[in-house]
């Protein structure tokens, strides 16, 4: 039975789940297929490869921040079903210049490049209309159902995607991803309620003064501030790994597609579980303490991702990413949530907008970085690399703030200091898994600590 508050109830919100499913299909059935076209057919190099995957995520980079601006000025619905039309285009565009025999390097580099531009507002408006859609009593619920459909999508996506260019070639495996993203933009359509834009004609102001509003919300707050810093470390080191898997797969361990697919799957499983992991996690721990303590938990099993080789070595590497990606799933449900949360809604889609900025620059830089030390010092050096930065990038979160915070808070208008809680006020807790609660040092009990005021990858 369905729980008199569960965002399923919500028609909007069934068919924004049902059309994100389709979009996250042909992402991730691109994310293998497009690599591994440029490696095995256009014989592009590890700085080939880092400059392929760093151009996919580069948009974030340029316009990024703008486009938070730009999600706050118009209307919700018309930006995801726009930014999913141009993908399906873009995507489409591949196998056709395949089937006449130019496809090249340059193509992909800028079909990459300009599907990140439309993911940047996919991205940033799905983020920033959800809390409309379901209301904030629901959204810890509607994102462990949104970070378990990613998850899912990557298993499917990217295991089909391996198998797809395996046995019917990169390019039909593309067209596949192109269908998905058309019929994703067809079902955005039927989303009913509308979000607002919360700047009007009327009242515009420039540019630059919106986008300074959402850094200054972003980097002015201890809690965020520590989020940002731990998500963009989560996805330079994972992208890092990620942008030498296909040339270490095929060219040095000499493994098929396919066996590229399932490993990026498993990381789609680690997310799935803990996206279910982190709703108990919560309820028993606390909000903030279940983000600090799963780093200390599960961060660790990156450093098994850099053991990767042939026979048992694959194995124990592909379950360090199980491990690596089950935190990540938890920080993508809870760090979402809470962000959301410490956010007016006037300032959701700039908040969002930096976030992707730091989070999917991340991913550029960290393919670009991935490249150079590939091909400087080999491509295991660069996986060893990115492992390292990946295992411990839940220090600033478990180092802040977040840590002690028990119970969501509730943002207040722009403008206004402090943050207003819903129930219990924030407990502050000891270091450790059994540890009880302290007092907070300079504070009385039970009150904040002086000061106290988001596919593979954080979102």
């Amino acid at each position: 039975m369905t729980e008199p508050h569960s965002p399923w109830r919500l028609r909007d919100f069934r068919v924004l789940f049902a059309a994100g499913a389709l979009s996250h299909l042909g992402s991730n059935v691109g994310y293998v297929a497009i690599p591994l076209f440029a490696v095995t057919t256009l014989d592009a190099g590890p700085g080939q490869a880092g400059a392929l995957a760093a151009l996919s995520t580069v948009a974030f980079l340029g316009i990024g921040l703008p486009a938070g601006a730009w999600v706050d000025r118009l209307p919700g619905r018309g930006i995801l079903v726009a930014a999913d039309a141009a993908r399906a285009v873009l995507f489409a565009s591949i196998p056709l210049a395949w089937w006449f025999g130019v496809l090249s390097l340059p193509q992909l580099y800028a079909v990459v490049l300009l599907n990140g531009c439309a993911t940047v507002f996919f991205d940033v408006g799905s983020q920033s209309v959800l809390p409309e859609l379901v209301g904030r009593e629901r959204l810890v619920q509607a994102n462990t159902a949104l970070v378990s459909l990613m998850a899912g999508a990557n298993v499917a996506g990217r295991g089909a995607g391996g198998f797809l260019v395996q046995f019917f070639t990169a390019p039909f495996a593309l067209l596949g991803g192109a269908v998905a993203y058309l019929a994703s933009a067809l079902g955005l359509t039927g989303i009913v309620r509308r979000r607002a834009p919360a700047v009007v004609a009327a009242d515009r102001r420039r540019l630059r003064v919106e986008i300074a509003e959402g850094l200054r919300h972003v980097l002015g707050s201890r809690e965020l501030r520590a989020l940002a810093l731990t998500a963009t470390l989560t996805n330079l080191g994972a992208q890092m790994i990620n942008a030498m898997l296909p040339v270490l797969f095929t060219r040095e361990l000499h493994l098929s597609p396919g066996a590229l697919g399932a490993y990026w799957a498993a990381g789609g499983v680690g997310i799935l579980l803990g996206a279910g992991l982190a709703r108990r996690f919560a309820a028993r721990l606390g909000h903030g303490r279940s983000l600090g303590l799963a780093g200390l938990w599960f961060a660790p099993g990156a450093l098994a991702v850099a053991l990767i080789g042939d026979g048992p070595w694959l194995w124990v590497a592909g379950a360090g990413w199980l491990v690596i990606m089950t935190k990540t799933g938890i920080d993508n449900v809870l760090g979402v949530t809470l962000r959301q949360h410490l956010t007016p809604d006037p300032l959701l889609g700039r908040m969002n907008a930096t976030f992707r900025f730091l989070l999917t620059g991340a991913l550029a830089v960290g393919s670009a970085l991935g490249g150079l030390v590939g091909q400087a010092a080999g491509v295991r050096m660069a996986v060893w690399a990115g492992a390292i930065c990946l295992a411990g990038a839940f220090l600033p979160v478990f180092c802040s703030p977040v840590r002690m915070l028990r119970e969501l808070p509730v943002a207040t208008p722009p403008g206004s200091s402090g943050l207003r809680y819903r129930g219990v006020k924030p407990l502050i807790c000891a270091i450790g898994p059994v540890g009880r609660p302290r007092r907070p040092s300079g504070g009385e009990p039970g009150e904040p600590a002086p000061g106290f005021a988001r596919g593979d990858g954080a979102l």
